[in-house]
This record gives structure tokens, C-alpha cells and sequence, in this order.
């Protein structure tokens, strides 16, 4: 995985929002966030197969622990909602621990909603064995939209 910094850019998305998050955030009800200002944090890099893709694949996107701490998350748990209103329950700590990432570019390209883009949670599933369990196969939404800190 490559190293991650801190984002300091705009709260709010200027374009079309491809993702929101609300809920238990310090200062705001919502903040939306369009796909420059996700590209311009997508600070991660993780190369690993998934049990949905063929072979191994290049993901670039957002640390959630990055996203959580620029929008204040106040809760432990994440609520986390796709286009076709798929929805997980994520427990925060273990899913950042585990290296999650709000991916944004697949092998170098934006990610279509038929290919599970424009946002997926995705963990560096090849590093460790629990990331292929239930639990973390779960909480890797795709055409993800919206999370709710809970």
C-alpha cells in the first residue's frame, strides 16, 4: 500500500456529489463530496485480487480513516449504502485497522457503475486471510453512495 497524508481541501463537493456522509459528524448534517475532490484525496493504493474480479487489481482511493477523521466522525460504527440500496454496518476501528479504502479508480481508471464504481469499500483483501471472511466480504459495498456514521 503507498502512504497516505492529510487532506485540507474544500467540505463541501462543487460538482455532482458522488458520495455523502452524515450522521454522528461534528459541525454539519451532511457533507457531500464530488469526484474531484475524492480524486484529489485518493491517497492509497492497494494491489490485491477480490473474489469479484479476475486477478490482481490496482485500486486508488481514500483512506477511511483520512475520510472519517476530515468530516469529524464522532461514532464507532458506519452505515454504509449503495446505489441498488444495498446497506452494511460497519464497525469503524476494524475496518480501518484492516486497511479499508474508498476506491475511486480501478487499475488506473473511474470506476462505472457496472463495474461497481463510481466508489467501493475496498480492504487489501491478499494481506490477510480474515479480510476474505464473511464479515469483511460484507462490508465491501460497491456503487457505494452514502455512509452514515452511527
Amino acid at each position: 500500500m503507498g502512504g497516505s497524508t492529510t487532506w485540507t481541501g474544500p467540505a463541501s463537493a462543487a460538482g455532482e456529489p458522488l458520495l455523502t456522509v452524515s450522521g454522528n459528524i461534528a459541525g454539519s448534517s451532511a457533507v457531500d463530496f464530488d469526484r474531484d475532490t475524492l480524486e484529489s484525496m485518493a491517497t492509497e493504493t492497494i494491489r490485491t485480487s477480490t473474489p469479484w474480479t479476475q486477478g490482481v487489481q490496482e485500486f486508488r482511493g481514500i483512506p477511511l480513516k483520512t475520510l472519517l477523521v476530515h468530516v469529524a466522525a464522532l461514532g464507532g460504527k458506519l452505515r454504509a449504502i449503495a446505489l441498488n440500496d444495498y446497506a452494511a454496518e460497519i464497525p469503524i476501528a476494524e475496518a480501518s485497522a484492516a486497511g479499508a479504502i474508498i476506491a475511486v479508480r480501478q487499475n488506473g481508471k473511474p470506476m462505472s457503475v457496472r463495474d461497481k464504481g463510481p466508489l467501493w469499500i475496498v480492504f487489501p483483501y491478499d494481506s490477510d486471510p480474515k479480510l476474505v471472511t464473511d464479515d469483511f466480504l460484507n462490508w465491501s459495498a460497491w456503487q457505494l453512495r452514502t455512509l452514515v456514521v452511527q
